[in-house]
């Protein structure tokens, strides 16, 4: 389910009945009731949704986010405590936490990023792949690009080749910036086995 198509839900009191249906629903998830919880997801998922997007300010992150959220709430629904606040507050704490945690992690990316960018601009060239070619021929390094699954390939063409960083590669390629950094870097060390070991 897309949260971002839910239209918001509207904000209901501490005092409201259904604060206190939102409780029983959680309980009886903790106790494995997957009715409940897609009720509760039903009765809470525009304003969880409403909630991240107002702190990450991309809706399909936002969405992304939520989906955690809720596969937190199942997790930790045990947890709920009705002593200490309503069950939405505690989810929408749950949602926060997340929320906050993936604009500080988009962050850091970002300023890994520029980071590389900036040695990747100073270093003038980067010579590596132009030894590489050198030393070894460049039907090796052919051969050696032919051995990588094609995401792999695709992924170390962008970076090395097209000249685009990890976050522009994951935009092209319609990805998480995390999964193309890691196709890259297996695609490299795959690279470097092949070529070391055709020596």
């Amino acid at each position: 389910m897309n949260l971002s198509a839910v239209p918001p839900a509207p904000d209901p009191d501490d005092g409201d009945p259904s604060s206190t249906d939102d409780g029983a629903l959680l309980r009886r998830s903790a106790s494995g009731d997957r009715a409940a919880f897609a009720e509760l997801y039903d009765r809470t998922g525009a304003r969880i949704f409403g909630l991240v997007l107002a702190t990450v300010r991309n809706p399909a992150i936002a969405d992304e986010v939520a989906q955690e959220v809720f596969v937190e709430v199942w997790r930790l629904s045990a947890r709920f405590d009705p002593e200490r606040g309503s069950a939405i507050g505690w989810m929408l704490m749950i949602a926060h936490r997340r929320a906050v945690d993936r604009v500080r992690a988009e962050e850091a990316a970002g300023r890994r990023d520029t980071t590389y960018a900036r040695l990747a601009i100073t270093a003038e060239h980067d010579s590596t792949v132009d030894e590489v070619e050198r030393s070894i021929g460049r039907a090796r390094v052919r051969a050696a690009l032919a051995s990588l699954t094609a995401t792999q390939r695709r992924t170390i063409e962008l970076a090395y080749y097209g000249g685009y960083t990890h976050t522009e590669v994951a935009a092209l390629l319609d990805i998480p910036v995390g999964t193309a950094k890691t196709r890259i870097r297996d695609g490299l060390i795959r690279l470097r086995d092949a070529l070391g070991g055709s020596s």
